[in-house]
């Protein structure tokens, strides 16, 4: 009997031991509670410390920084363009005694940085330009100008350029931090930072602006192959002024060839019927017997002519 009473003594000790003692990590903080009300500070200092059993209550919250996802949006800009907005940020518990009394845990932490924070993008984002939601400064665009055939998006192109930046995507960040951060101070949180995960077009402009894409493009392509016509037939031209240029080089090389070679000809004949003339005559004659008379052609000579003074010489000598 006195064995079972040690060790149920034994036992309640070690409960009340354990529930007197309670271990802080590096990452948390601790509010005491006695009967739902706070003791004391919070307990920041990590390692092992002492409570009152079975009176106090430990509650336990992260001390290092924290995540927060925004939900994604559909917001207008200044310049009346409807855009997606998708944020996340980033914020710890710098007051572990007045977010437990203010706020309570981290979820109930959650839905008031979405109702909190997302009312403090859409209200930036409205007032600002579209321009200023995607740069961070005015430095120039680099644009092409030959590439933009259209006169009114290259227009656009450089107004847009020249639009003076009020605050870029930087300072609308910070005017985020700066609108939400004062709701949340009595909160016990700090925002420690907002950032633009990411911006887009609403379905209706994103296919405008796909729409106005393509046909910027096509114009661009049209343009290069206007071009390349235009080279194309200026390559043609050359070649048949070439083509042309060597077809009547090589004719009047031939003709000059030609020319010689009828001289040649001609002054050979020359040196070899000089040597005897009457010779030359008799088969200049023959020659023109031949091509002029035939069995289909009926001609009729005086016997004094000149033309039948070889055949007649022909028949006197038979």
């Amino acid at each position: 009997m006195k064995k079972i009473v040690g060790l149920i003594i034994v036992a309640a000790v070690l409960f009340v031991l354990t529930d007197t003692f309670y271990a802080v990590d590096e990452t948390q903080q601790v509010v005491i509670t006695q009967f739902g009300e706070s003791v004391g500070d919070p307990i920041t200092s990590p390692g092992l410390h002492l409570k009152a059993p079975f009176v106090h209550t430990v509650h336990t919250f992260a001390k290092n920084i924290l995540e927060w996802d925004g939900q994604r949006g559909q917001v207008p800009t200044k310049d009346k363009t409807f855009i997606w907005v998708d944020v996340f940020g980033r914020w710890k518990i710098t007051d572990a005694l007045t977010f437990f009394e203010k706020v309570g845990d981290e979820n109930a932490a959650q839905r008031r940085l979405d109702d909190i924070v997302d009312a403090a993008v859409r209200n930036v984002v409205t007032s600002h330009h579209l321009i200023e939601a995607v740069r961070t400064s005015e430095r120039d665009l680099p644009i092409a100008e030959d590439m933009i055939t259209d006169s009114s998006v290259l227009d656009s192109v450089k107004g847009e350029q020249r639009l003076h930046l009020e605050l870029g995507r930087a300072g609308m960040r910070e005017a985020i931090l700066g609108q939400a951060q004062p709701k949340l101070n009595n909160l016990g949180i700090e925002l420690v930072d907002v950032r633009f995960k990411r911006i887009n077009y609403v379905d209706d402009v994103l296919r405008n602006v796909y729409d106005r894409m393509i046909a910027e493009r096509r114009q661009i392509a049209e343009k290069y192959r206007s071009e390349g016509r235009g080279e194309s037939q200026k390559i043609l031209g050359r070649k048949e002024r070439e083509l042309k240029k060597i077809y009547s080089e090589a004719y009047r090389r031939s003709q000059i060839v030609k020319g010689e070679a009828d001289a040649k000809a001609t002054h050979t004949y020359a040196q070899a019927f000089n040597r005897d003339p009457e010779f030359y005559s008799f088969v200049q004659s023959l020659d023109l017997y031949k091509s002029a008379l035939d069995s289909t052609t009926w001609a009729m000579f005086s016997t004094d002519a000149d033309f039948l003074k070889y055949l007649k010489d022909y028949g006197v000598a038979r």
